[in-house]
C-alpha cells in the first residue's frame, strides 16, 4: 500500500482548507520546514508534491541503461519527490519500473501513474489489469486515458476500479494543444480527478481555457512537456545555452535554468505538479530543486513570460 493514500491527518487538513476555498495552492507558496513543496489534489485534499519524474524513455534493457534509472527511482522519494508517471505505449517501461520498485521496496513511498489507449472496454480493463502485473503492485495511485481515446468507454470501468480500490484517482490526458477542445468538452461533462496537459513557459496555450478550466471543476493538473516537449526541449535550451540567469532568480532560490521552467509551471495555481522526463540523478537532483524554497507569485510569473518572449525575439 503506498504512503500516497489519503491518511487521516490529509483528511482533515482537506477538510478545512476545502472549506476555506484554499484546496488549490496559490501561485506563490514555499515548502514547509525545509521540506518539497507540494499541492493538494482537489477531489481528496491529498497532497503530493509538485515535482515528479517522467518515464518515456524508460523502455530500455541494457544494464548499463538500467543502472541510472535504478538510481533515479530509488532517489526520488529520498529527494522529496513521489509521482512516477509511465504508460504500457511506453514500449517496456512499466516492466522496468515495476521490477525496479519491487527491488527497492519502495513502492510504499512513491504515487504511481500510468495509462490505459482503447476504445473497448473490455480491452481497456485487459490492459489495466496487465498494468498492475507489470507494476508489480495491487494498487495503481492514478489511472488515466492516455490521448483522449476511448475516455467515454473506459471512464466507467475506472469509476469501479476506484470504488473498489484497485485505483485511487482517475483522469485523461493530452500532450497536443490541437486536443484541448476535445479534453475541455469531457471535463465539463463526465467527472474525473485529474488531467495531464501540456504546459510551459514555451507553450502557455493551456492556460488561456484548459487550466481555469480545471480549477473552476476541482480537478487537479498534471503538466506533461514542461520543458517544451521532446520535439522542444532541444530549441528551449538552445534559446537559453550560454545566457545567465535573471538576477532575480536568486529571489526564488533557482540555480539553474531547469529549475527556472519548472518553478513556472507548478506555480501556476491550477497546476499540481509536473512530470519532466528524468534519466539520471544529476538531472533528478536539478528538477527537485525546484520543488524547494519559494515558487514566484503572479507578478513574477508575469516577469518570466516577459523574460522568455525576449529570449525568442
Amino acid at each position: 500500500m503506498s504512503l500516497y493514500r489519503m491518511n487521516r491527518r490529509d483528511a482533515l487538513l482537506a477538510a478545512l482548507t476545502l472549506g476555506t476555498g484554499m484546496a488549490i495552492s496559490r501561485s506563490a507558496m514555499s515548502a514547509g520546514a525545509g521540506g518539497a513543496i507540494t499541492k493538494a489534489i482537489p477531489s481528496s485534499g491529498q497532497k503530493i508534491p509538485v515535482i515528479g519524474v517522467g518515464t518515456n524513455k524508460y523502455d530500455v534493457t541494457a544494464a548499463e541503461e538500467l543502472t541510472p534509472l535504478r538510481a533515479v527511482l530509488e532517489q526520488l522519494p529520498m529527494q522529496g519527490g513521489a509521482l512516477v508517471d509511465t504508460a504500457p505505449l511506453y514500449g517496456h517501461a512499466e516492466q522496468v519500473i515495476g521490477d525496479m520498485v519491487a527491488g527497492l521496496h519502495n513502492r510504499d513511498r512513491l504515487f504511481l501513474a500510468t495509462k490505459v489507449m482503447t476504445p473497448d472496454a473490455k480491452a481497456a480493463e485487459a490492459s489495466m489489469e496487465e498494468s498492475l502485473r507489470r507494476l508489480k503492485t495491487q494498487h495503481i495511485d492514478l489511472l488515466q486515458v492516455h490521448n483522449l481515446i476511448g475516455v467515454e468507454s473506459t471512464i466507467p470501468v475506472l469509476q469501479e476500479w476506484k470504488k473498489a480500490g484497485r485505483i485511487g484517482y482517475y483522469g485523461i490526458t493530452t500532450s497536443s494543444p490541437r486536443e484541448h477542445a476535445q479534453m475541455m468538452d469531457f471535463m465539463r461533462r463526465l467527472p474525473m480527478d485529474f488531467i495531464q496537459v501540456d504546459y510551459s513557459l514555451a507553450n502557455r496555450g493551456a492556460a488561456q481555457e484548459v487550466l481555469p478550466l480545471a480549477a473552476q471543476k476541482g480537478i487537479a493538473v498534471i503538466a506533461n512537456s514542461p520543458f517544451g516537449g521532446r520535439r522542444a526541449a532541444a530549441s528551449v535550451f538552445g534559446q537559453v545555452a550560454g545566457k545567465p540567469l535573471p538576477d532575480w532568480a536568486a529571489a526564488i532560490q533557482v540555480s539553474s535554468w531547469s529549475q527556472l521552467l519548472l518553478k513556472y509551471v507548478v506555480s501556476h495555481p491550477a497546476i499540481t505538479c509536473t512530470v519532466p522526463g528524468t534519466t539520471t540523478v544529476g538531472h533528478l537532483q536539478d528538477n527537485m530543486a525546484a520543488a524547494h524554497g519559494t515558487l514566484p507569485d503572479a507578478a513574477l510569473r508575469q516577469k518570466m513570460e516577459s523574460l522568455w518572449d525576449s529570449l525568442k525575439s
